[in-house]
């Protein structure tokens, strides 16, 4: 059986954490809101250059994608190689 004051102390600390998170994230769109306009502002200015930096990386990697394709395979890793959160 559980004890109930061990029960409530870990039930406060977690309000209290997440107290502090909702703080943060208020904070967070906050500042968001202050730096949309600005981002909206340039964003106008820079889509295209932005957009020819995405095409030309894409072309790269399609040609090497291409090349990769005709050499040889190599072995793929027995796991996946994804990091993992406890």
């Amino acid at each position: 059986m559980k004890d109930i004051h061990e029960v409530l102390r870990r039930k406060q600390a977690q309000y209290t954490q997440l107290g502090k998170q909702i703080e943060m994230l208020q904070q967070a769109a906050e500042k968001l809101r202050e730096v949309a306009p600005l981002l909206a502002e340039n964003d106008n200015e820079d889509d295209s250059a932005v957009l020819a930096e995405v095409d030309d990386e894409n072309s790269n990697a399609m040609a090497a994608k291409a090349s990769a394709q005709s050499s040889p395979a190599a072995p793929k890793p027995a796991r996946s190689v994804t990091p993992r959160w406890p």
